[in-house]
Formats: C-alpha cells, sequence, structure tokens
C-alpha cells in the first residue's frame, strides 16, 4: 500500500469514525428517550411496521452496490464520460424503481400489515400511519443513493462526515420535538423521521451536483449501460433479499409467535448493534473503493494486501469496543434503558457475536462486486443466509424460547463466511493459507489472549464502577493483543507514523 493510498485511508476513516461516535451518541440517547416517551408497545410496533417497510429495501441494496461499484470502476479507469453516463442512468434508474416499490408497498405491504402481524386493534390506524411515512422515508434513500455513491467513490469523506452531524443535530431536534403537541408521539414520531430524510437528501443533491461534473443529471439512454447495471443489480437483489430476510424476516417471525414485547427487545439489540457496527461500517466505506479501483487497474497485490487488513482491522474495531459490553450487558441496559424489555440482554449480547464473525465477511463480498460477475456467487450465499428463516420457523414451531433464532444466525453466518473465502479462491486467486494465516488465526490469537482476564473480574467486580474497572481492563487487554499479535510489523510502524503524524499537526 502506497504512503499516498494509507494517508488518504486512514483520514477518511478518521472523519468516517468522527461521524460514526456523533451519530452513535445520538442514536443510543434516541433508543432511551424514544422507549421512554413511546413506550415498550409504540417503540415495538414502530420496529416492526418499519420491518416491513425494509423488506421492499433489498431493491434498494442491489441498486446501491451497482451504483458504487460502477461509479469506482469509471474512476478507477478515469473515464470522466462513462461516470457521467452511469451516475444519469442509475439515478433514472432510481427514480422507476422507487415508483415500483410504491406500487409493492401499497399493495403487498400493506395487505400484510392489516392481516398479519400481530398488532393491537387500538393501534392499528397508528402502525398505517407510520407504515406510509416509512415508505415515504425509503423512498427518498432509494433516490438518494447516486449520490451517496458518488460521495464514497470519490472519497470525499469529510462532507459524509459533515452530513452525518447535520442529521444527529435534526435527530436530537426530533426528540426536543417529541415532547410538544397533543398529536398522537407514534405517528408524530415517524414523520419527523421523514422530514429529516427529505433535508438531508437536499444536502446530498446539492453538494454534489455542485461540486461533481459527473452528477449534473440528465436523461439519456444508453441500452448496454443499462443492461450492465440491471444484470449486475439483478443478481444483487437475491442477495440483498436475503439479508432483509435473514433480519427483517426474523423480526417478523418472533411477532407471529410473541408479539410485539419480543420485538421491542429486537429492537433495542439492533439499536445497540447497529450504534457499535457503524464503527466497522464506516471502516470498510473508506476502503471499498480502493478495492473495486485495485481490481480495475489490475493491482492483484494491492488487493490481497486491502483484503487482509480489511478483514482483520474491521473485526478488531468491533470486538474493542464490543467485549466490554458483552460482559456488561445487564448492567448497562439497566442504567440506559428506564425499562427493559424481556430478553434484551441475550439478544443484544448474541446478536454481537453475529455481527463480529460478519465484520471478516466485507471486504470479501466487496471483492466479488468489483469483479462484476456475482451471479452464481449471490444465488449460494443468499441460499444460505435465508435458511436462517427456514430454520427459525422450525425451531420456534417447536416452542423454542426465542434467543434460539440467535444462535441459528450465528452458526448460519460461520457457513457463509466459509463460502465466501472457497468463492474468491476460484475468482480472484484469494489464497485461502494466507487468509487463515493472516486473518483468522491472528483474530483467534487476540481473542484468546485479551478474553480471560476481564472475563475473571466479573466476579470480583460491581456496580457502576465495576463496569468501568471491567472496561478500562477490557480495552487494555485488547488493545495490547492486537498490537503485538493481531497486526504486522509493517502495520505496526504505518499506525506509528500516522499517529505520529497528528500529534505534530
Amino acid at each position: 500500500m502506497s504512503d499516498k493510498n494509507s494517508i488518504r485511508l486512514f483520514k477518511n476513516t478518521g472523519m468516517l469514525y468522527i461521524r460514526m461516535f456523533l451519530i452513535m451518541l445520538v442514536n443510543l440517547y434516541m433508543s432511551r428517550v424514544v422507549l421512554n416517551i413511546l413506550g415498550v408497545e409504540d417503540f415495538g410496533i414502530y420496529n416492526i411496521v418499519g420491518g416491513v417497510v425494509v423488506l421492499f429495501s433489498f431493491i434498494n441494496s442491489a441498486l446501491s452496490a451497482a451504483t458504487q461499484r460502477f461509479l469506482s470502476f469509471a474512476l478507477g479507469q478515469q473515464d470522466l464520460e462513462k461516470l457521467k453516463r452511469t451516475f444519469s442512468m442509475s439515478l433514472t434508474t432510481h427514480i422507476s424503481i422507487s415508483l415500483v416499490v410504491l406500487l409493492f408497498a401499497e399493495t403487498i405491504g400493506l395487505w400484510f400489515l392489516n392481516a398479519k402481524l400481530n398488532i393491537p386493534a387500538e393501534r392499528i390506524i397508528a402502525a398505517n400511519w407510520v407504515y406510509q411515512f416509512s415508505i415515504l422515508t425509503l423512498i427518498i434513500q432509494i433516490i438518494q443513493v447516486p449520490y451517496n455513491a458518488s460521495i464514497i467513490a470519490y472519497e470525499k469523506m469529510s462532507f459524509y462526515a459533515y452530513v452525518g452531524f447535520i442529521e444527529a443535530g435534526l435527530k436530537l431536534a426530533i426528540i426536543f420535538l417529541l415532547n410538544f403537541g397533543g398529536f398522537d408521539k407514534l405517528i408524530y414520531y415517524a414523520s419527523l423521521i421523514s422530514i429529516v430524510a427529505f433535508l438531508t437528501f437536499l444536502v446530498y443533491n446539492i453538494y454534489c451536483t455542485k461540486k461533481f461534473d459527473s452528477c449534473k443529471y440528465y436523461f439519456f439512454w444508453d441500452l448496454n449501460l443499462y443492461k450492465s447495471l440491471l444484470s449486475f443489480s439483478g443478481w444483487s437483489l437475491f442477495g440483498s433479499l436475503a439479508n432483509v430476510g435473514s433480519n427483517q424476516g426474523v423480526n417478523i417471525l418472533l411477532n407471529l409467535f410473541y408479539g410485539v414485547t419480543v420485538n421491542a427487545a429486537m429492537g433495542i439489540a439492533n439499536q445497540v448493534n447497529a450504534a457499535l457496527n457503524n464503527f466497522v461500517i464506516n471502516f470498510q466505506t473508506a476502503f471499498r473503493p480502493q478495492i473495486v479501483k485495485s481490481y480495475a487497474q489490475k493491482d492483484r497485490d494491492y488487493l490481497m494486501q486491502l483484503i487482509f487488513q480489511t478483514s482483520k482491522f474491521s473485526f478488531f474495531l468491533l470486538y474493542i469496543i464490543a467485549l466490554p459490553i458483552l460482559l456488561n450487558t445487564e448492567d448497562i441496559l439497566q442504567i440506559w434503558l428506564v425499562n427493559v424489555p424481556k430478553y434484551s440482554v441475550e439478544f443484544c449480547q448474541l446478536i454481537l457475536i453475529f455481527s463480529l464473525i460478519e465484520t471478516i465477511s466485507g471486504p470479501l463480498w466487496m471483492s466479488v462486486q468489483a469483479t462484476g460477475k456475482i451471479k452464481n456467487y449471490q444465488i449460494i450465499i443468499g441460499s444460505i443466509i435465508l435458511s436462517n428463516l427456514f430454520f427459525g420457523y422450525i425451531f420456534l414451531l417447536l416452542g423454542y424460547n426465542p434467543i434460539i433464532i440467535f444462535w441459528i444466525k450465528i452458526i448460519v453466518n460461520l457457513f457463509t463466511l466459509f463460502a465466501r473465502v472457497l468463492f474468491l479462491k476460484k475468482m480472484i486467486q484469494l489464497s485461502i493459507k494466507l487468509f487463515l494465516k493472516k486473518v483468522v488465526l491472528r483474530i483467534l490469537f487476540v481473542v484468546t489472549i485479551s478474553l480471560p482476564l476481564p472475563f475473571l473480574l466479573l466476579y470480583f467486580t460491581s456496580g457502576i464502577w465495576g463496569i468501568f474497572f471491567v472496561t478500562f481492563i477490557s480495552l487494555l487487554a485488547v488493545s495490547i493483543s492486537i498490537y503485538f499479535v493481531g497486526i504486522l510489523s509493517t502495520e505496526q510502524v504505518l499506525i506509528k507514523n500516522f499517529l505520529w503524524k497528528i500529534i505534530r499537526n
């Protein structure tokens, strides 16, 4: 990795971390306040109704992946004209897709909400209002994707961070506004979320239009480009649907078998997981354009280096903050929330374990997308992921505790990781031996060395000071383990040089 690329990646990652940290604090605070204001039942309704809408977002996810891949690929080839065509065609496609999503959401989705979901009769009208505002938010986010993809492709992470600050401020305003007015607070909350989404879209639109020549939209029709976009997106649809089904489908299963109270616990677990997982998402977002561009430039050595480093560091970044939470989950939730829904502790712990495994896979599927050859990959990986729903339904039908859902997700995720490595071995000649040596073994070494001492301290500490002490020892143990056994000597030098540059500046 060149010094120039290294500095840019570290700078981008730093800006994304600042963005993430602020958003994480706001989201965690919002979860506490919103749960308290809405109550467990309405909070559960918001999560399950929002989950129905997310089922339609798999189309958006597929198109987002296609747009980012093609924009980054064109930038890697330094083809400005191709970049302009790709942006305009992708925006046209997203607008048309938003209309299709609206059609299905207002027919099949609306029927499913009113006929199948387990929602108290006195709150069904409010649930329908929430559903409509959630659809509006989703459509705004679909049309916004080409603008987000352009910012990421151009690696303008500073602006991406600034928009995050604005969004966080608007969400804090929502909390303030919820305390005023004689409206139904559940409906009021959903409407305010839609307004925030629209204002965020306007900021992205104005910036991209003024900053990048490629983002000046004009309507044209290029059948070959359209086929390329749709072909890539089409095979991404199944994989995106599988991921959404694995997450939101499980939420619906829990609702059908256990009602909205368990959905509230799922909502808390998802909030905690999303807040912490943003560390990794932002880190991988900084690396994603480089992965695609290195493939476009046929720089295989750099590509392999990016895959190994991103997989390993992604796990470390989540592990260093997840371990203290895994060890102190119950105490943290008691302090954070006024009322802790049943199963929240177990859901939070298991979903973090799931995410720790998932972090390793990020650069693997990014590399597959860089090749553009995703047909067989999406069919097989998507099928494995969707098996979560099948096994989850069977075990819930047999009367198992809802916690079983997360154990199934963890086991399936391990199989998915193994399958992804096998695919990359065939597609880009990824060395399984080197992946095990440079990624998996170093992760296992770090976990084995860092876990025993903090875990042992749990039996000798208690209360809020016990949380701080265990957290401090966890951070220290993980940091030392990562530095001495988790990373290579060249990576140690890179980190020291970057930190020294920050200190000097």
